[in-house]
Parts: C-alpha cells; sequence; structure tokens
C-alpha cells in the first residue's frame, strides 16, 4: 500500500479519515493496521495488499484456507494477534472461495494477450487525461497498469486477494490496490474523472451499482462493458439488465452516452480456462460521460 493513499481512503464504516499504524515498509506498506480514530474500526494491510472489509472476520469466513496461509506469512506480532481474532470470530462458510479465487487469477493471466484488452486500450487512449481513475473489478492489474501509464493516480478494486496479490507485482507510485466490496464507500465522497467496470455487472446488483459509481462522478467519464451473464444459480443477480435497461439507467443517472457506443456492441473477449477449453463472449461496451 503507497502511504501517499491515505489521502484518499476512508473508514467503510462511517467514511472517516484512517490513520496507518505501520510495522513493516519499504517504499510501501508491507504490513500494518488502519484505525479509525472515530469508531475505532480496524482494517488490515497484508502484503502491501489494504482489506477495507466492514466485518474482516466476514471476508475470511468465505475464504478460510486463504485465511490460514495469509495468517503464517504475518511477521508482526500485533498484526498477527489482531488477524488471529478475526479469524477465531470468522464462521465457516459452505463454500470457500480460495480455489475458485486463485483458479480466475490464474485463467485472466493466462488471457491477458485477448484482443478485448487491446480493444478496451484503444478506446481509453481517446479519453482525455485524468487526475484520479478508479477501476471496479481490476482482477490482476491488466488495465490499472496500463492506465496508470498515462493517469496521475489509479486505484483498482478487487474481492479477490489473490488477484490483487499479482497486480501488485508491479509497483508504481501512482497506483494502488485495495481489498473491498464494489458498493462499500471506501473513498468516502471522493469524486474521479473516469470510472472503469469490465464485465462485473453478474458480481454486484447492477442497478445498485450503477447508483454508487454516478455518485462518484460528477464531471467525467464512465467506461463500462459487460456480455451479460447472469446465470449464477443462487448467487445471481436479482436484477439483470440488458444493453438496452443498462443504457437507459445510464441516461436517467443524468449520463450522456458517446455517440460510438449507442448502439450495442460485440468485442470478443476469449478467456483461457486450460490448454484444451476456452470461454469466448461477445462483450457490449458502454462510454458514457457526465
Amino acid at each position: 500500500m503507497l502511504e501517499s493513499s491515505l489521502e484518499f481512503i476512508k473508514c467503510v464504516n462511517c467514511g472517516s479519515k484512517l490513520e496507518l499504524n505501520s510495522f513493516k515498509q519499504d517504499k510501501e506498506i508491507i504490513e500494518g493496521i488502519l484505525e479509525c480514530p472515530r469508531c475505532h474500526r480496524q482494517y488490515p494491510v497484508i502484503e502491501k495488499i489494504p482489506i477495507l472489509w466492514n466485518d474482516f472476520s466476514l471476508y475470511l469466513s468465505s475464504r478460510q484456507k486463504l485465511g490460514g496461509k495469509l495468517y503464517q506469512s504475518i511477521e508482526n506480532s500485533t498484526l498477527k494477534k489482531f488477524y488471529k481474532s478475526s479469524l477465531l470470530n470468522s464462521s465457516q462458510i459452505a463454500e470457500d472461495r480460495t480455489a475458485l479465487e486463485k483458479r480466475w487469477s490464474l485463467i485472466y493471466q493466462n488471457s491477458k494477450s485477448s484482443q478485448f484488452y487491446s480493444e478496451m486500450q484503444k478506446n481509453l487512449t481517446s479519453l482525455p487525461r485524468s487526475n484520479l481513475v478508479l477501476e471496479y473489478g481490476c482482477s490482476i492489474g491488466i488495465m490499472t497498469s496500463f492506465l496508470a501509464k498515462s493517469n496521475r493516480m489509479v486505484f483498482g478494486v478487487d474481492r479477490s486477494f489473490s488477484a490483487l496479490r499479482i497486480a501488485k507485482k508491479l509497483s508504481k507510485n501512482n497506483l494502488d490496490y485495495v481489498v473491498a466490496d464494489f458498493l462499500s464507500p471506501i473513498f468516502g465522497k471522493l469524486s474521479f474523472d473516469l470510472v472503469l467496470a469490465l464485465n462485473v455487472l453478474e458480481l454486484v446488483e447492477p442497478t445498485e451499482f450503477l447508483k454508487h459509481v454516478s455518485k462518484q462522478i460528477n464531471k467525467g467519464y464512465f467506461v463500462i462493458s459487460d456480455p451479460y451473464d447472469f446465470d449464477r444459480g443462487s448467487n445471481s443477480v436479482k436484477k439483470p439488465l440488458d444493453e438496452k435497461l443498462l443504457r437507459i439507467n445510464l441516461q436517467n443517472l443524468d449520463f450522456k452516452i458517446t455517440s460510438e457506443t449507442k448502439a450495442p456492441s460485440r468485442i470478443s473477449w476469449i478467456l483461457k480456462l486450460n490448454p484444451r477449453a476456452t470461454l469466448n463472449y461477445d462483450v457490449d461496451l458502454v462510454i458514457a460521460k457526465k
């Protein structure tokens, strides 16, 4: 975690500025605890990654295998004590997401050369340079690292610690990552010049997410894409959107759709699941502006 990120991130519980207790650092904070002086909520920084989850024990509950491995890697005794307490307060959920998140991190690594990312980069290059950029569902940092080349400060948010562990291998002084829920107010009332959300609508209630992002953009761009593949069984979102409803919702939130993306598109996104299998999506892209 960059120490400069303290200027931007806020307490998920009450929105207050966080204070840092750093236990190990070099160019970045490697181990530490972020604490809210107002509500005293604490958030760990492990392997340079802050985990801004309102209930850290709940985060570990669905990642028990990850929890055990991270506990063994922590060096500082104070952080280890906090982490152990969180582990003891967690309750094992039937579905452990550790293996799933690790597998998808590997899939994204193997699919970095997909033409989809080149197409996204081409579209983003045409937009004005931004002071503050945020990507939801950044995963291993393919697009965030690209955006950091031409924008002042870039943040990536994802729920997967495994993915961000890979993303953090590329260190830049204007790029940082946070483990958080997409709807959490981790940046308080901060406004962004550009928000990116590529293929994430099956992970969060779409209409709620659009409202959340709209509040984060006073004047700027929202770049969103999706294949509209919402079938996740019991984990499916309650109110999925299609290409028409996505545009209507954005316009109702005072976004103007660019002329180039008013009509639905079909951009190829090929994911290499393993040496013998690929997943082929046709992705729709929308660029909206306030």
